[in-house]
């Protein structure tokens, strides 16, 4: 990204700053990375009760049609099948050799399947699953 491109803002951007985050650029967005409690102070905090990802830069490919499950099981490690509507399984797209392409979330919804890839890795996995999506009858659709 060049110094005169502006970065996109996630709704969370606000608060963020009222809590004194860190802030960075990552894929196009400016992200926190660090809270003035530090590293070791978030991560005790999220063991021990609970913390909350600022997801709304990330990647979403809702994938349709009658071929979905067997593409989304085609590209990730899990069986989709094993999801009912409204849950999520954590998963990795792979190459056919099996190597690594990123990790993801695949979630079910009663009409379709979306899978949710890092914001640094979004071209990379929609190419990949573009590629490997002629011989489905699916949809695929990227937000």
């Amino acid at each position: 990204m060049s110094d005169n491109e502006t970065l996109r803002h996630t709704p969370l951007h606000a608060v963020h700053l009222e809590l004194g985050g860190k802030m960075v650029p990552f894929a196009g967005y400016e992200m926190p990375v660090q809270y003035p409690t530090g590293i070791l102070a978030e991560h005790k905090a999220v063991r021990t009760g609970v913390g909350i990802f600022d997801v709304s830069h990330m990647g979403e490919f809702e994938i349709t049609g009658p071929d979905r499950n067997a593409l989304v099981n085609r590209v990730t490690c899990n069986d989709v099948a094993a999801l009912k509507s409204g849950e999520v399984q954590y998963s990795a797209i792979l190459t056919p050799a099996g190597t690594f392409i990123d990790d993801c979330t695949v979630y079910r919804f009663d009409d379709k399947l979306m899978i949710v890839v890092n914001a640094s890795n979004i071209d990379a996995a929609w190419d990949h699953i573009v590629s490997r999506s002629e011989e489905h009858t699916s949809e695929l659709q990227s937000h």
